[in-house]
């Protein structure tokens, strides 16, 4: 199944780098890299590309004439005080999910522990484990394990439905074991654990296990379907024990589907709490280059030298422009990973939201 998504399959692809179709380097900006560095990134795009334009233009004119850059920096100042009542609203976003009555407090509570012995019942554990990456990990595990008596139940069969289902069995044994590498140490808080988590297309696995499973119960001796008889058939009885193991990994596939969204409700709270004190940290020296920029521009003239052919007042005014930027810079690093996430997860279980047509699986197991 792998080597048919790598081929053009209109199978979704185990990966999300393969599910998005987009290049590896746009995919590696708007999830994978460091938020500073894609700051930083677009900030030296910018300072290079108004560089580049000033030393083509006559830029001295315009700098002497004084009203753009003044203009340009009132501008500035205005935008960067805006972005830091932003904040203020990112935050009653956060708190907004953290705050409430007791007895909101308690039905979370009571959520979160129906759910954690949903999960113990289910996996046979005592205790399930408190962090998020342990957390999947036992789930994915759980998936592997199941596949693995999946593929054992199917030896027992012949014929197409026996080949179906033993690859499908495979192809999940492998890829839950590279998420479990995956999420070997990682810890919460780093992109990782999610981005590992996002690589799990569980909902496309569940979507296979069922239609194996009806697949299964359509070619089952009419005595199995229709319970009749003392003694079940050998190919029956085969045939009941592989659609118990597929019940099996759907069930534990269930399970991961809430779990993960969880995860990333958790980090998206986690991330717009880092994003909106970074836009506060950087507001602080953006408002003071601004406003030194529009009290002291009248001098920028004086600075007629050049550095690489470009005279210092124009690396001054784009430097200067760029610090103040910061906070956008910010902003647009962290909400680039966060619209692609959400983008990428907007339903849970198995509806699969593609811009190409999913009519061939529906006329497939129709």
């Amino acid at each position: 199944m792998s080597e048919e998504n790598a081929s053009g399959s209109d199978d979704p692809s185990d990966t999300m780098r393969r599910r998005a179709e987009e290049s590896r380097l746009k995919l590696w900006m708007l999830l994978e890299a460091n938020r500073w560095v894609v700051a930083a990134v677009v900030l030296a795009a910018f300072v290079a590309g108004s560089v580049a334009v000033a030393s083509i233009l006559p830029s001295r004119v315009v700098v002497e004439v004084g009203d753009p850059v003044e203009t340009l920096f009132q501008a500035l100042v205005t935008a960067t005080i805006t972005g830091v009542t932003l904040v203020v609203s990112i935050n009653s976003l956060v708190l907004s999910q953290e705050l409430g009555p007791l007895g909101d407090q308690r039905e979370r509570m009571e959520g979160a522990m129906s759910f954690r012995r949903d999960v113990e019942d289910e996996l046979g554990m005592d205790v399930a484990p408190a962090t998020p990456a342990a957390f999947l990990r036992e789930l994915i595990g759980a998936a592997e394990d199941r596949a693995r008596a999946l593929s054992d139940a199917a030896e027992a069969m012949e014929g197409d439905d026996a080949g179906r289902v033993t690859e499908y069995a495979a192809e999940l044994r492998r890829h839950a074991s590279s998420i479990e590498s995956e999420l070997s140490g990682e810890e919460f808080g780093t992109f990782d654990v999610l981005s590992a988590a996002l690589n799990f297309n569980y909902s496309w696995k569940i979507y296979e296990a069922r239609g194996l499973r009806a697949s299964l119960g359509e070619s089952a001796p009419p005595s199995e379907q229709e319970g009749a008889g003392e003694s079940a058939s050998p190919d029956g009885s085969e045939v009941r024990g592989v659609s118990e193991a597929l019940d099996d990994v759907v069930a534990v596939l269930t399970l991961f589907g809430p779990a993960r969204e969880h995860v990333k409700t958790l980090y998206f709270q986690w991330e717009l709490v880092d994003l909106s004190r970074a836009m506060l940290y950087s507001a602080v020296p953006a408002l003071l280059v601004a406003t030194n920029v529009l009290l002291f521009h009248g001098v920028l003239p004086a600075f007629s030298a050049t550095t690489l052919g470009v005279a210092h007042y124009v690396w001054i005014v784009a430097l200067a422009t760029a610090v103040t930027l910061a906070p956008f810079a910010i902003l647009l690093s962290f909400v680039l990973r966060i619209g692609t996430v959400a983008k990428r997860t907007l339903s849970i279980g198995p509806l699969i939201l593609r811009t190409t047509s999913g009519e061939e699986h529906d006329r497939r197991d129709g």
